[in-house]
């Protein structure tokens, strides 16, 4: 398997057991409705877990445009290869999206909530105001970033490795996850959104193009950020 489909493969299991959790709490007459924030987070940090195991041997997992290009700022990933894993993890969270949009088919029309409907694929702010979206944005990504980093510091095993940036991003979404959503990569958010463009979901609104700029430009500037304070301290 080449690094390229692993980062599509990981990113796919990523957004389709992620989305799939938030359609779960948000559809209309699904069994797990309105099990609340906590179910969501500890989700998506399994989530990640797993598609870390499904490609992290392959490709390091990155699975997030921020991570890479974090990493390829301070000088550990190839800039070369930046390009190719950014499209390979779109190609992935489309996929994912797609996924969970047909798992849970019956469950649009049932739905009158068109942000409910949104809120499945892409991130929305509790309180809209760009400029501090974004902020909340990069200081989450940050956190990612330099956690992954420091983790590695530590002699572990690439299976308690998967779990503990699983364990981060939950505790990123438990404290920092309130005001954004807490996208934290850039591939989560617009992978997911295109395809709520595209796809003839029952009733489904806008697709907010407004903010989706916030959950790309915030987490690429919080990656960079965790990566050279990683490299400063450590």
């Amino acid at each position: 398997m080449s690094t390229f489909v692993a980062e599509i493969i990981g990113t796919a299991i990523l957004i389709l057991l992620g989305d799939g959790v938030v359609a779960g709490v948000s559809l209309n007459k699904s069994k797990a409705k309105d099990s609340g924030w906590i179910v969501i987070t500890f989700a998506w940090g399994l989530a990640v877990s797993m598609g870390v195991f499904a490609s992290g041997e392959v490709s390091g997992a990155h699975l997030n445009p921020a991570v890479t290009v974090g990493l390829a700022s301070i000088g550990k990933f190839p800039w070369a290869e930046v390009p190719m894993y950014i499209f390979a993890q779109l190609i992935g969270a489309f996929i994912g999206a797609v996924l969970v949009w047909l798992t849970y088919l019956p469950h649009w029309k049932e739905t009158e909530s068109q942000e409910s409907k949104l809120a499945v694929f892409c991130t929305a702010p509790a309180i809209r105001d760009y400029g501090k979206n974004m902020l909340t944005e990069i200081i989450g990504t940050f956190m990612l970033v330099f956690g992954i980093l420091f983790i590695g510091t530590n002699n572990l095993q690439n299976g308690v490795s998967a779990l503990s940036v699983g364990l981060l991003v939950f505790v990123i979404g438990m404290s920092l996850g309130g005001p954004t959503g807490y996208a934290i990569n850039p591939a989560r958010d617009l992978g997911p959104r295109i395809a709520h463009a595209i796809l003839p979901i029952h009733g489904k609104g806008k697709s907010d193009w407004k903010y989706s700029w916030v959950p790309v430009i915030g987490p690429i500037i919080g990656g960079i950020i965790g990566a050279f304070t990683f490299n400063l301290i450590f």
